[in-house]
């Protein structure tokens, strides 16, 4: 009892200085305040915490940071709570502070000449596009939920999405970070150099480590010239080994064009017309392997207007997409003529994920492949999956291997007498003999610590343990996540 009563005192006065640090304001306590941040978007998670902390700024986050480490009290950084997999919630039996970073919203500075922005953490990512392109350019990563999806989320998790085809991960577009250490000391990289050999890379050993070994507080991100072009596609392409090829022809026919390559099955399209009845299919009848394809481009011959209002690339398209079904590569296409039907598209692709949780209980794998082995996943994994009572509902990047497939019942199954470990363990398999990842663009987060101290190269998680203990020998960042214990 006494204990419990030194722990409390010790509890409030950490709550004190807190407090002193961001304002009683930014400071929530209470359960209730608290609800929204202690539990993760796809509900599976939920933690407890002593506060949520948020800071307007790196000195702030600096000083919480020392606050808690002189305390013991873990930190869990958070941004825009649209995780998948429990990275940004508290686990039990550490007491946690949450590290809401969603007052740190500057755009600190842009610059045009050199095509870079350095953001804060909190910016949320469509923000930073809409602000960008004021000065003509693009911050090129996009996902469904780039609308409330904050900078530092992305950063943590390497978030990927539709365009990575062309752009590559959020890794590949940053080119320096700042971040608070979990001593409280600051990595200040922020120049914005391409060329920068002076050491160890402590950007790309943040990016992606999920906040277990420092707080990403701002990045300077690479830009690129705005479109003035698009061309947008969806087809029905013969198998998926085909699809590749597709892909293939069109960037060498376009110079590398292809911003998004997106493939989406029948019954995933399905699903989406029946969760949203005002999204209509494409084509008509069934899609053998549905792609979505986008090609863009900034040259001005590509935008040119012609006679019958179509612009050059467009037209370009539809002739290197007649040439290939010619040759049987596609069996139909359908090539937007406004941007409206180019959004009604986007649209659909985008709605894959709420369309997947309204149609009933479902694990969704986010894994990736080599190209030449998406077909044979996708083939042998349907077999398995259907003999043992499952739907596959499989959408993906195609144009970079990640597939998001989606377990859901079959017609007439029950999903709560589905062996779905038994299902899990043969994608893995799968995954493993095809030289695949089990984790491409989610994270890893809590929900698969097991499955990486199941998969992961024990020399590779020897390191990242490593890695872990010299720069957070007390484990107060974000523990429970990423790396599992012995």
């Amino acid at each position: 009892m006494l204990g419990s009563r030194l722990l409390e005192a010790e509890n409030d006065v950490l709550l004190e200085r807190l407090s002193e640090i961001v304002g009683p304001a930014n400071i929530l306590a209470l359960s209730g305040d608290m609800a929204a941040y202690t539990e993760d978007w796809t509900g599976k998670y939920r933690g407890e915490a002593l506060a949520v902390v948020r800071p307007a700024s790196t000195a702030e986050v600096t000083e919480v940071v020392a606050a808690c480490a002189a305390s013991g009290v873990a930190i869990v950084p958070q941004g825009g709570r649209t995780g998948l997999c429990g990275g940004g919630v508290p686990v039990p039996g550490k007491p946690s502070v949450i590290l809401s970073l969603t007052r740190m919203t500057k755009i600190r500075s842009l610059d045009a000449a050199g095509r870079t922005v350095v953001a804060e953490a909190g910016v949320v990512l469509e923000t930073l596009q809409a602000e960008v392109a004021k000065s003509g350019l693009a911050f090129p990563l996009s996902f469904g939920a780039k609308g409330s999806c904050t900078i530092g989320g992305n950063l943590a998790t390497n978030a990927g999405g539709s365009n990575v085809v062309r752009y590559g991960n959020t890794r590949e577009l940053c080119l320096g970070i700042e971040a608070v250490l979990p001593d409280g000391s600051v990595i200040n990289a922020l120049t914005g150099l391409r060329k920068d050999n002076t050491g160890y890379d402590f950007k790309d050993l943040l990016i992606g480590a999920e906040g277990t070994l420092g707080v990403i507080t701002a990045a300077v991100f690479k830009l690129f010239p705005e479109p003035t072009a698009r061309a947008t596609a969806f087809l029905s392409v013969a198998s998926l080994d085909q699809a590749i090829e597709v892909l293939n022809k069109v960037q060498d026919r376009t110079g590398g064009a292809v911003e998004a390559f997106e493939y989406m099955s029948q019954p995933a399209i399905d699903v989406i017309c029946r969760a949203f009845p005002d999204i209509r299919p494409p084509l008509e009848g069934t899609v053998e392997t549905g792609v979505l394809l986008e090609v863009a481009s900034i040259r001005p011959a590509d935008g040119r207007v012609l006679q019958d209002g179509s612009i050059g690339l467009q037209n370009d398209l539809m002739e290197i997409l007649a040439e290939l079904m010619e040759a049987e590569f596609i069996v139909d296409a359908m090539l937007a003529q406004s941007e409206r039907q180019r959004g009604e598209l986007w649209r659909m692709r985008e709605s894959v994920l709420e369309s997947i949780t309204a149609n009933g209980p479902a694990h969704i794998l986010d894994i990736s492949l080599p190209l030449a082995n998406v077909a044979t996943f996708v083939t042998e994994m349907d077999q398995e999956a259907h003999s043992l009572g499952f739907q596959p509902l499989t959408i993906g990047h195609l144009g970079d291997g990640n597939l998001h497939y989606a377990l859901a019942a079959a017609p007439s199954y029950d999903w709560s007498g589905l062996p779905l470990e038994t299902a899990k363990e043969v994608a893995f398999a799968l995954l493993t003999r095809l030289n695949g990842s089990f984790s491409a663009e989610h994270g890893i987060g809590q929900s698969k610590l097991p499955v990486m101290t199941k998969l992961k190269e024990p020399a590779q998680l020897a390191a990242m343990r490593a890695i872990k203990t010299a720069l957070d020998p007390n484990n107060i960042m974000n523990p429970g996540k990423l790396i599992p214990l012995k």
